[in-house]
């Protein structure tokens, strides 16, 4: 079994992290630019699951993030906030784009027969008790290593580090140990379930 976890850049020019995880928790890293590169290494691995760390979906009631409206969250990331969990509404500045793009990728990636979620690894990082990658990508590689992964290598950076924390996530999806915030219609937001 392979997840892919997509640490995805707003535009082509930045690079996107990418991880190949299996069910061994060993992990293989690529920088990565184009959304055909991107679409090369999801065919070459052939995933069961691509776990996207980037807005997937609108909020009801608009059709463009161009237009002017009062309508800046979805269901999804309001219940992010009820949670405590900080992160970019979809709206503001350079989200606008990661949000563009993310969305015609997922319509690539689905129309090739691929399933699709999409994850915040700052979520996760935050459920995990691992730090978040503006705290520290030492702290963070050191944390993902003491939960079993295998394979990092002290030269990723945070964009590697991210994508493994997305196709972690995927991983506990498809293991049945994650919750859905939001809904279908508006979509869906993967994060792991508390443990208390």
């Amino acid at each position: 079994m392979i997840v892919v976890g997509l640490d995805l850049a707003a535009n082509h020019k930045k690079q996107s992290g990418f991880c190949i995880l299996n069910e061994n928790l060993e992990v293989k890293t690529f920088l990565l630019f184009t959304d055909n590169e991107i679409l090369e290494h999801v065919k070459r691995y052939d995933p069961e699951l691509i776990a996207i760390d980037a807005p997937l979906s609108l909020p009801l009631g608009r059709t463009s993030l161009e237009e002017k409206s009062n309508i800046h969250l979805r269901l999804c990331d309001r219940e992010l906030l009820e949670l405590g969990i900080k992160f970019f509404p979809i709206t503001l500045g350079p989200m606008r784009k990661l949000t563009e793009r993310g969305i015609k990728l997922k319509l690539m990636l689905e129309n090739l027969g691929y399933k699709v979620i999409e994850v915040f690894p700052g979520a996760t990082q935050d459920i995990l008790g691992l730090v978040r990658k503006n705290q520290g990508v030492n702290k963070l590689r050191e944390g993902l290593i003491s939960l079993g992964i295998k394979g990092i290598k002290n030269e990723m950076n945070d964009d590697e580090l991210d994508a493994i924390t997305c196709a972690l996530t995927g991983l506990l999806y498809l293991r049945g140990e994650c919750i859905e915030l939001g809904d279908k219609k508006e979509g869906i937001l993967i994060i792991p379930k508390f443990k208390y």
